[in-house]
This record gives C-alpha cells, structure tokens and sequence, in this order.
C-alpha cells in the first residue's frame, strides 16, 4: 500500500504548499468559491480541447484550458473594483453554474462523457506520473516565490476592499496577478485532482487553521500539516474501501474539519 500511494501523496505535497497559502488569500478575500468557479472553468476549457479531439494531457489542451482561466481571472479582477450594484460573489456563483452546465452539455453527446465528466470532477490523483508531479512542483516554486517577494502588495489588497482602494490604480494590478498566478496552479491542479479536490485543498484546511490559529504563519503551518494529514487517511480509505481515491480525500478532509470544529466547541 505504501508503494502504491508513494507518488500520489508525494503529489498531495506538492499541491498543499501552494494551495493552503493561496486558500488562506481567497478566505481574507471573502470569495470563498473563486477558487471552484476558476477550477470549473478551467475544466470547461479541458472538455473544449477533449470535444476538439485533444487528448487530455496535451499540450493544446492544457493552454486552452489556460485561456479559458485567465479570462476568468480578468472577469472576477474586473468585478471586483468596479462600482457595480451585482456583488463578486454572484458573479462567481453565476460563472460556476454555466461552465458547469456547459462541460455537461459537451459531453452530452460523447460516448465516454461521463468518463471525462467524472475525470474532471474527481481527477485521477491516485495514478499521477512522476514527471507530471516535478514540473507541477517546479511551476508551484515559481508562483510561490513570486507571491513570497511581493507578500506585502497581494496580502494589502488581499485583507480589506477598502484597503485596496487606498492602493490606487495599482489595486487592479495586484488583483489581477493573484487571480492569474491561481488561475495558472488550479489550471494545474484540476488536471491532477479534479475540480472537487482542488477545492477542499484550496479551502478545508484553511478553514480548519482559521479555527486554531490566529497568526498567517501559524495557519500556514496547521493547514500544510492538516492537509497532509487528510490526504494520507483520504487514500488508506481509498485503497482500503476500493473507492475513487479524490473524493475519499475530499469526505475525510470534510470529516476532520467537522471533528476539529467539535471539538473547539467542547473545549472551550
């Protein structure tokens, strides 16, 4: 069992370093489902390039779903600065349920949609190539320093609305470059883990920190420690129970932040 997880949890690592810290900006930022809505439409640019006879893993098909992550990106950035009666977060919702809907529609017709359909949704994290998981990890270290040198500039306009109106015209800016940098490892991610476990290692375990911590790096910290953790026991279920490997991860994530809640309550 170790050996068949050895390189899937290798891939989880690789996931969680990025994906807490960026969870942690989406959560400050107070659109919690960005992250899923920019994961939707990324797959809905996978399922374009599968629909145009594009194997999945191609070259092709991965820009297509790039372009399709960073209109998105520019739309939510865009959204969000403009005076504009509609809130971000319907935008987002509205995003989410079409380019769901529309991968739904594309694969309507095919004989191995729900196969794609399903690929997409939960991903095939359990059978990740070794190769695959070094250049994700080498583009991962990229974004990461990027974020790291201008920490001050995206957590500024990451915090308050207001705070990043005070930024002047540069608000956009930095705005956009964090939509685009998580646009480029959910485009990513998506084709690793699926669309529903992107999420969960975005958002569970940064949930969870919120509860324990109160500093950034001791949330940082407690969600890199939980989502190992969580994606550890999500692939023994996995394996054990001969169920698909992201969505065990995904309900055991959910089950550990549901028992962490619980016991905050009783403790305190």
């Amino acid at each position: 069992m170790i050996e068949l997880i050895f390189w899937p949890l290798l891939a989880a690592f690789v996931l969680t370093g990025i994906h807490v810290y960026l969870g942690l900006q989406v959560v400050m930022r107070g659109v919690i489902f960005v992250d899923l809505a920019l994961a939707q439409v990324a797959a809905l640019g996978s399922a374009v390039g599968i629909v145009m006879g594009l194997d999945h893993d191609s070259s092709m098909s991965y820009l297509l779903a790039l372009g399709f992550t960073f209109m998105g990106s520019a739309l939510f950035a865009y959204v969000r600065f403009s005076k504009q009666k509609i809130l971000q977060e319907a935008i987002i919702g509205i995003t989410y349920v079409v380019c769901a809907a529309a991968m739904i529609l594309l694969f309507s017709k095919s004989a191995e949609g729900s196969e794609h359909l399903n690929h997409l949704l939960v991903g095939s994290i359990l059978f990740v190539a070794p190769e695959t998981i070094g250049l994700t990890a080498i583009l991962y270290a990229v974004i990461g320093t990027f974020h790291w040198k201008y920490r001050q500039q995206f957590l500024l306009v990451s915090q308050f609305h207001v705070v990043g109106e005070k930024l002047g015209q540069s608000a956009r800016y930095w705005d956009f470059l964090f939509y685009v940098t998580l646009g480029f490892v959910v485009t990513n991610s998506v084709k690793i883990a699926g669309v529903l476990l992107v999420f969960s290692f975005l958002i569970i375990p940064t949930v969870a920190a919120i509860i324990y911590q109160d500093s950034i790096r001791g949330r940082l910290i407690f969600g890199w420690v939980f989502s190992i953790v969580g994606s550890l026991l999500g692939m023994f279920v996995s394996l054990t129970l001969d169920v698909p490997t992201g969505a065990a991860i995904v309900v055991t994530f959910g089950a550990m932040l549901a028992i962490s809640g619980i016991y905050k309550v009783i403790t305190r």
